[in-house]
């Protein structure tokens, strides 16, 4: 038997799964790795460390198969040269393919102190200690937000919907909110904040992270809890592995999404260097044509001269429960619309996922 290998259980895997499981040929068995036994809704993390959506919420089971195999498990390290792949508990899986969908943590820029005194939503486990810490606040109690990017947008106005009895403070680096789209969204996301009394503060930039305590340039800021949402790398795993990587340490690929000299290797997710931001629509992309490279290569078939573009189609975001924006083909869409867009596909998200 063909062994398909793959490491992690995020979005790109998952759509990976969800396209060849069905159609499998009968000498291919798949493994797949991951520390949990389920799979996570990152999009939705903002929600469960607000306390907005029970844990089961961001939760969605695994496929079964008779040739799906899945190992619960810690990877301490990939051995491409090798062909296998190593576990923290000692155990050793071989492979013939591999797809690498391992994902990222929190890149904290060498900010002194902000490892230790922050509160993270980068994984399932993260965000239930975030939570715990937020439920556990004092009304009046100061939360600091140190990135104002979508996902310290959406526990930015999460958070003030769960706890309106807390300060809220959301640190911003640009001049504006999501300063690379139209001025109507950050407008409107602005305006939004300071109807619900969101203090934003922009062109910040945080220097320093102490015990209830925040350096944003030479200004000292008391807090009781700091949530990090200031930028990722990619796992410590991934960041080790001997292949090249680009200035933020992604992974670089052929058109083929395999490591170059390493054919047999693909990288998925927020760990490839390609030419947009990381999302879960551009993991999903990226899976769609690893599993026809796979297909091709089942089959004994020669791979495509090129592979198309991956077109996104743009991204949504949640302001609580009832208000929402998104950019969508280059146009705004903002409040009740934008919120029920949003709900919608993560239904069916869910549903196409079993």
């Amino acid at each position: 038997m063909k062994k398909l290998l793959l490491l992690g259980s995020g979005y790109g895997n998952m759509r990976i799964l969800l396209r060849i499981l069905n159609n499998l040929p009968s000498d291919v068995a798949v493994t797949l790795v991951d520390r949990t036994s389920f799979h996570s809704l990152k999009t939705e993390f903002y929600a469960l460390a607000s306390g907005t959506v029970p844990d089961s919420e961001v939760r969605v089971a695994l496929p079964t198969h008779e040739r799906l195999k899945v190992v619960e498990g810690e990877i301490a390290g990939i051995e491409v040269g090798e062909k296998c792949v190593l576990l923290t508990d000692g155990r050793q899986l071989d492979y013939d393919q591999l797809v690498i969908g391992l994902g990222c943590e929190d890149n904290y820029h060498d900010v002194p102190g902000a490892d230790e005194f922050t509160y993270s939503i980068q994984t399932i486990g993260q965000s239930r200690e975030t939570y715990k810490k937020l439920l556990n606040l004092n009304g009046g109690a100061t939360v600091g937000i140190v990135g104002a990017g979508l996902s310290g947008i959406e526990l930015a106005s999460e958070l003030r919907e769960s706890r309106s009895d807390l300060n809220i403070k959301l640190f911003d680096r640009g001049p504006r909110i999501l300063r690379d789209f139209p001025e109507r969204l950050s407008n409107y996301i602005q305006s939004w904040f300071a109807k619900n009394d969101v203090d934003v503060i922009a062109n910040s930039n945080i220097t320093k992270v102490e015990m209830n305590l925040l350096h944003n340039h030479e200004d000292q800021i008391a807090v009781d809890a700091v949530v990090w949402t200031a930028g990722i790398q990619p796992t410590k795993v991934v960041r080790e592995l001997d292949v090249e990587k680009d200035r933020s340490n992604r992974i670089v690929l052929n058109q083929y999404h395999q490591i170059p000299g390493y054919e047999d290797v693909y990288v998925v997710g927020d760990i490839a260097a390609l030419p947009h931001a990381p999302s879960a629509q551009l993991a999903e992309g990226q899976a769609e044509q690893i599993v026809t490279v796979l297909k091709h290569t089942w089959n004994g078939e020669s791979l495509p001269e090129t592979m198309p573009e991956i077109k996104l189609k743009g991204f949504m975001g949640s302001l609580g429960k009832k208000q929402g924006f998104a950019y969508l083909a280059d146009r705004t869409v903002t409040g009740r619309i934008a919120r029920l867009l949003k709900s919608g596909v993560l239904w069916m998200y869910k549903w196409h996922n079993g």
